[in-house]
């Protein structure tokens, strides 16, 4: 199963500073067990649009199924982590 974290931000964004060590932690961590696209919201409105995204940081978690969970604002790594298991992604602790 394929596990895919989009996360949604822009350049002037505050909190998308705060969010991007800790994606980068967890990527770094996932070791290839997790797609992570990057996409700026100014760049690439259509697909912001697709996903409904009104707010930044906005963090989408989906699987083969579809999305498995939305976290809008700066979130923590660990309920990242619960998200991405749940979506079927095996992230080490």
């Amino acid at each position: 199963m394929t596990v895919t974290l989009k996360d949604f931000y822009a350049d002037w964004c505050g909190p998308c500073k705060t969010q991007d060590p800790i994606l980068e932690e967890i990527e770094a961590d996932a070791e290839g067990a997790v797609d992570f696209e990057k996409i700026n919201v100014d760049e690439q409105q259509e697909i912001a649009n697709e996903y409904q995204v009104r707010s930044l940081p906005t963090l989408v978690i989906e699987n083969d199924e579809g999305v498995v969970e939305r976290f809008i604002g700066v979130t923590q790594r660990d309920r990242i982590e619960d998200a991405l298991e749940q979506a079927g992604a095996s992230v080490p602790a």
